[in-house]
C-alpha cells in the first residue's frame, strides 16, 4: 500500500504575479491527494504586486493556502521559517517563478512512495532533465560542481544545489542551519546527507523564469565550495545537536 503523504509546498515570493498563480493552480489541481497545504512566504523586499497577489491566492483557497511573513533575512532565512512552519508530513521545497516546473510535482510523489527515501531531489543531470536558457558558462560550472560535489560526499547524486526537492519532514527536524543566503540551497542538502539521509533523484527541467529577476549571481555560486568543505568535515553532532 502506498505512503499516505500530507505535503506542505514551500513557495519564496520576491516579485513573482502570474507565476506565482500558475504555480498555486498547478499545485492544487495536481495535489489534490496529498495537498496539506501551501506556504507562501513573502519579505521585506517583495514587491507591493507580489504581496497582493500571496493575498488574492490565499483568499481564494483559505483552507489549503497560507501567507507567512518572513523574519530572518534573505532566501536562506525565507526557508529556514518556512521549514520550522510547516506542518505536513512532507515538504517540498520549490520556486514560485516557474524555474521549477510545477507539472513535474506526481513523479517526486511516485518517488517518495515506491521506496525508504528521505528525500527525493531534482536532478537537471539525469536523462530526461536539462537547462534552457541557462547560459553556456553557467552550466560549464555547474557540470564542475556537481562533480566536485559527488566525489566529495562519495555520493551517486547528479544534481546537488537545484532547490526542487521533496523531503520527508522530520529528517528536517534538530538540524542547526546556518546560512541565510542561496547557499542555504546547499546547506539543506548536504547536512541531511551527512546525516544519512537516503537521497533518490528525479529528473527535471530547468527553465529561465518568465518575469522578473532572477536573485541569484556567479558570486553566490562560488559561495557554495567553502560551504561544501566545512559541512564535509563537520562534526555530526554539530549539524544535529542532541
Amino acid at each position: 500500500m502506498a505512503e499516505k503523504l500530507a505535503i506542505t509546498f514551500v513557495l519564496p515570493v520576491l516579485n513573482e504575479t502570474d507565476s506565482l498563480r500558475a504555480t498555486v493552480q498547478t499545485i492544487r489541481r495536481l495535489a489534490t491527494d496529498y495537498l496539506h497545504e501551501v506556504l507562501i512566504v513573502t519579505a521585506e523586499r517583495s514587491t507591493p504586486e507580489s504581496l497582493q497577489v500571496a493575498r488574492q491566492v490565499a483568499q481564494g483557497s483559505p483552507d489549503d493556502v497560507r501567507v507567512y511573513r518572513q523574519q530572518l533575512p534573505h532566501l536562506g532565512g525565507a526557508l529556514r521559517e518556512a521549514f520550522a512552519q510547516a506542518n505536513g508530513s512532507h515538504v517540498m521545497l520549490m520556486a514560485s517563478d516557474l524555474e521549477t516546473d510545477p507539472e513535474l510535482i506526481p513523479g517526486f510523489v511516485e518517488k517518495m512512495q515506491e521506496g525508504c527515501w528521505d528525500i527525493v531531489s531534482g536532478s537537471r543531470w539525469l536523462t530526461g532533465g536539462g537547462f534552457e536558457d541557462y547560459g553556456r558558462m553557467r552550466m560549464l560550472l555547474n557540470w564542475a560542481f556537481q562533480r566536485c560535489f559527488r566525489l566529495l560526499y562519495f555520493a551517486p547524486l547528479t544534481d546537488l544545489t537545484f532547490a526542487y526537492r521533496l523531503y520527508r519532514r522530520e529528517v528536517l527536524d534538530g538540524i542547526c542551519w546556518e546560512e541565510l543566503g542561496h547557499p542555504f540551497l546547499l546547506e539543506c542538502l548536504l547536512k541531511p546527507l551527512r546525516l544519512g539521509a537516503r537521497i533518490a533523484e528525479v529528473p527535471c527541467r530547468w527553465r529561465s523564469r518568465r518575469e522578473g529577476e532572477s536573485a541569484g549571481s556567479y558570486r553566490q555560486m562560488l559561495e557554495y565550495v567553502p560551504l561544501a568543505i566545512r559541512i564535509r568535515f563537520q562534526p555530526r553532532d554539530r549539524i544535529r545537536p542532541s
